[in-house]
């Protein structure tokens, strides 16, 4: 496990504005943070170096693009072969947005988007079929409340409770 940066209250303002908009200039967030756009641009620059901030992204309406269907698949390992040798499959299926391993009953729970529900059985029996895998639940998402959610720090700074970043 990699360790944590230290990042400072400067850098978490940064990166709350560019999470919630990650096209704004440096010099509109650093008039919002106080710097000047070079500062910013260069905090940003060693924030990248140092892994910190993994990438600039856009964030797509699903149901715009035809991904109306979404499912949340508990996948669990047959103990046949190690759970890292079934993740790679799993990256590989365009289906699956997101994987976590995870800790409890199942091995893997993964964040599926399909056209319908007729896909989503596909993509189980395509998940089934991979050598090491036992079984699946799912669980079927009515409506989403919320998602890609901009990340803000500033609930680190007035947590007593979180532990310090070193």
């Amino acid at each position: 496990m990699q360790a944590n940066i230290q990042t400072d209250d400067i850098d978490a303002r940064i990166i709350s504005a560019l999470s919630q908009d990650g096209r704004r200039s440096y010099a509109d967030v650093g008039a919002e943070v106080g710097l000047s756009t070079a500062a910013v641009h260069e905090r940003v620059k060693k924030m990248l170096d140092k892994g910190v901030i993994r990438r600039f992204s856009i964030s797509v309406e699903p149901e715009r693009v035809g991904l109306s269907f979404t499912a949340f698949v508990a996948i669990r390992n047959d103990g046949g072969i190690h759970c890292r040798d079934v993740a790679p499959r799993l990256r590989a299926m365009p289906e699956v947005e997101e994987l976590h391993s995870v800790a409890g009953e199942y091995d893997f729970l993964a964040k599926i988007r399909t056209t319908h529900p007729r896909a989503l059985e596909d993509v189980l029996y395509q998940i089934k079929a991979i050598e090491g895998v036992a079984r699946t639940t799912s669980t079927v998402v009515l409506n989403t409340e919320f998602e890609d959610r901009p990340l803000d720090l500033g609930w680190l700074a007035r947590n007593p409770q979180a532990p310090a970043a070193t």
